[in-house]
């Protein structure tokens, strides 16, 4: 039997921690429970290097967009070729935290970068590797960012401007309606009415995966 990756996606303050302690409540009620919990960027020694430069830079030297974008992508197949991959091959569920749908909305929403630039690099470096499922909390940016700002210092990701985030939605919104495999949960609502979409359409698609388990 191999595992099922099922990654939980949006802005800052979407609540995606909760969300993913909820996946994992409902998979271990229908008896799924070898899990594998990662994020990203981060997950291996030198994806979390990685993930550190990117959120708080290094030494004063700004960090381009480009190269942003590159460590991203650096970072993500060492999660995957050394984590992901090889306990979905042992049979165990891996449940993300982020996964390529982030670098397509910020890198590509928000900071703008070339689209056939960050798809040509995508085919690269991941294939046809990607998500069974993912889950986008959608929020308007606005609320997110008050969320984030309550537990704390921004990172150098989380300072942008409104704009920014509004970008980063929009593109969000965009790539889910050209992929089936992504569900969009609105998140704007209160954490039971979330859990319940969550659990129906989490339920509604384990569903179609019996045969396949």
């Amino acid at each position: 039997m191999t595992g099922k990756f099922i990654v939980i996606e949006g802005l800052e303050g979407a609540g995606k921690t909760t969300a993913i302690r909820t996946v994992a409540t409902i998979l271990n009620q229908n008896n799924i429970c070898d899990l594998q919990f990662t994020r990203e960027p981060g997950g291996t020694p030198i994806a979390e290097a990685l993930r550190n430069i990117i959120k708080n830079g290094l030494d004063h030297e700004p960090l381009t967009d480009k190269a942003e974008l590159l460590m991203l992508y650096a970072a993500r197949i060492q999660l995957i070729d050394n984590v992901i991959k090889p306990a979905l091959k042992a049979g165990r569920w891996v449940i993300g935290d982020r996964h390529d749908l982030s670098t397509q909305a910020y890198q590509g929403g928000g900071r703008q970068l070339d689209k056939v630039f960050i798809e040509t690099l995508k085919t690269q470096v991941l294939g046809d590797f990607k998500p069974d499922l993912t889950l986008y909390l959608d929020v308007e940016p606005q609320i997110g960012l008050m969320r984030a700002r309550s537990r704390g210092e921004l990172d150098r990701i989380e300072q942008q401007s409104l704009p920014f985030f509004e970008r980063i939605r929009d593109r969000y919104l965009a790539l889910a309606q050209q992929d089936s495999t992504i569900a969009v949960i609105d998140a704007t609502k209160s954490i039971d009415d979330v859990t319940m979409q969550i659990q129906t359409i989490l339920t509604s698609w384990l569903a179609t995966q019996v045969i396949t388990l």
